[in-house]
């Protein structure tokens, strides 16, 4: 019996925010990001291992980490 399995990484868009950025000041659009790691069987993801989120600004271009929780108050 042969099985394929391995990791696959995933990163999903999510609708992002106005906000201040604490890095250049200005009041403009964040995207935020969802980076999944995924276990796959034969080359079809089944089980999430691990989720993570990033928001960036759109000026200056700063990544920051967010908890799941701080994703969850923006309404994303």
């Amino acid at each position: 019996m042969l099985l394929i399995f391995g990791l696959k990484s995933v990163v999903r868009a999510l609708p992002g925010r106005p906000a201040t950025c604490p890095n250049c000041g200005r009041f403009v659009q964040h995207y935020l990001d969802e980076h999944a790691r995924k276990l796959t069987l034969f080359f079809m993801p089944v089980l999430t291992t691990s989720r993570s989120y990033q928001i960036t600004c759109a000026n200056c271009g700063r990544v920051s980490s967010v908890s799941s929780r701080e994703r969850k108050a923006m309404g994303a």
